[in-house]
């Protein structure tokens, strides 16, 4: 799930959202093209808690992060493990949540808004082979803002099978999806209600 943006006075949060984009993108080729080993990633797993703590986000919102990505650490560290090797899923597995973790502290510390005025001028170009940079940054935030929308409702589906003392499992698919497209019905007639789309 993607966070949403925490206000704050840090020195991440003061930066602007271009050049924190920017150093993002440059992370992930370094953590994706750099032929990393256990060590490396290790440090790169603590320099990412150390930026949180530059953002003073606290040790809580942290933990919260990690705790979001549990599924994902869990699936692709066991499955690296069994097919690959322990140090194989170590490196993977940690590439992964390093990109994770700095692609949440850039929407933590950098409201939407100016992450959607960086992507309008870094489209404007494309104006001239006819991209709308307006409707691209528009899906773009209307997609970020969708993903904790959907996590909430999947909590709300957990919370009130627990209440009822069921375990839905695949079934939880189904209310999810009846949830989801209620709420995509009432954004469209929000955008509509604008003159949008």
């Amino acid at each position: 799930m993607i966070p949403l943006h925490r206000p704050g006075s840090s020195l991440l949060h003061r930066a602007p959202a271009g050049v924190k984009l920017g150093l993002l993108a440059v992370a992930a080729l370094v953590l994706s093209l750099y032929p990393h080993d256990p060590l490396s990633i290790g440090i790169a797993l603590l320099a990412v808690c150390a930026l949180y703590g530059v953002g003073r986000l606290g040790s809580r919102v942290l933990g919260a992060e990690l705790w979001r990505l549990r599924w994902i650490v869990l699936v692709l560290a066991t499955a690296l493990t069994v097919f690959v090797s322990p140090v194989a899923a170590w490196i993977s597995t940690g590439r992964v949540v390093v990109l994770l973790l700095l692609a949440s502290l850039l929407t933590l510390t950098t409201p939407m808004s100016a992450l959607l005025d960086v992507l309008r001028r870094l489209l404007h170009p494309l104006r001239r082979i006819g991209v709308d940079a307006e409707a691209v940054a528009m899906t773009i935030s209307l997609t970020l803002t969708m993903i904790p929308v959907v996590a909430g409702f999947a909590e709300r589906v957990r919370e009130a099978g627990r209440a009822r003392g069921v375990r839905l499992g695949p079934r939880a698919v189904v209310p999810m999806l009846v949830l989801a497209l209620r709420h995509a019905d009432d954004v469209g007639d929000a955008l509509a209600a604008r003159g949008i789309g």
